[in-house]
């Protein structure tokens, strides 16, 4: 296990480092100049391409940003005066972090339950319910859903805030805007796993020797058929966690989302830079803890993995 789990350090470590490279290289490569103003005159740009050494050559940028990252420092925004990209991230994480917690919750716990549930009642009532709910998880982007929850249970009848980030009752909105696609991928990918488990030999096996329905289901249906949901687990979790930038603006959360979307207007490298980097190696993390896991649930993929 511990080679298999120094394996999957090596590859993300090596992972991040193409990611800051291709993300560098773009970011120089983005239309326009963070420092191009009416009030600007040649002396002061000369100044601040100086102070943020952009008037080195760019490899030598290149090398002067990875010893940085390797420090911890992501630099200083360009629009945002005297902040630190760190200081940034670390203001705004928080919010997008709770939201993405909050949703994963909603979205994992509700679609195992849609998932077994249409996968135990196939071709009833309720595996009709699941599809439906599936599909439109799948088919309808998380702003509409988003917009439909704050006018029916915002606006309409009055249950719930329909904007800012003050308390409970105001995350609950965002919440299931952000966390419903999840549910849907969940209940889906449960189904079919389900559905595909029950037809193996073990399972007959196991009902042929009289053991409960009820511990048939438990240890050895949902054990093995939630594997494919474990493998979807790793993009969904970073995705989620680190914010969405639509929804953050629709309910007016101060997460990530509104410092890169006006960074990415602002053309502040920086921050664009630094947001994509942090966002970037919170995916490739998250996908090694499940390539982990994964080997922990079925110990025949670290040994392939050797």
């Amino acid at each position: 296990m511990g080679k298999y789990i120094i394996k999957r350090l090596g590859i993300s470590l090596a992972t991040i480092l193409v990611l800051v490279t291709v993300v560098f290289i773009l970011v120089r490569l983005m239309p326009g100049d963070p420092f191009t103003s009416d009030k600007m005159t040649p002396e002061i740009k000369a100044n601040l391409e100086k102070y943020y050494g952009f008037d080195k050559p760019l490899i030598e940028q290149y090398f002067t940003y990875l010893k940085n990252l390797l420090k911890g420092d992501l630099g200083y925004s360009m629009k945002y005066k005297n902040q630190t990209v760190n200081k940034i991230i670390e203001d705004s994480f928080p919010f997008s972090f709770d939201l993405g917690i909050r949703s994963l919750v909603f979205g994992i716990s509700f679609g195992l339950v849609f998932g077994i549930t249409a996968a135990l009642n196939r071709g009833k009532k309720l595996d009709f319910i699941s599809i439906v709910i599936a599909i439109i998880g799948t088919s309808v982007p998380d702003f509409i859903m988003g917009a439909l929850l704050q006018y029916f249970f915002g606006i309409k009848w009055g249950l719930f805030p329909v904007a800012q980030y003050l308390g409970f009752k105001h995350t609950i909105l965002p919440a299931i805007a952000v966390g419903f696609y999840t549910l849907a991928q969940v209940s889906r990918l449960m189904r079919a796993s389900m559905l595909e488990v029950v037809q193996q030999d073990y399972i007959k096996t196991a009902k042929s020797k009289g053991i409960s329905s009820f511990r048939v289901t438990y240890k050895h249906q949902i054990r093995n058929a939630i594997m494919p949901v474990v493998t979807v687990l790793g993009p969904t979790v970073a995705a989620v966690l680190t914010g969405t930038f639509v929804i953050e603006s629709i309910f007016a959360i101060p997460g990530m989302g509104k410092f890169y979307v006006q960074s990415v207007q602002n053309l502040d490298y920086s921050i664009v830079l630094g947001m994509t980097v942090f966002y970037g190696a919170f995916l490739v993390i998250a996908n090694m803890i499940v390539d982990i896991l994964y080997g922990l649930i079925d110990p025949r993929i670290r040994i392939a993995g050797k």
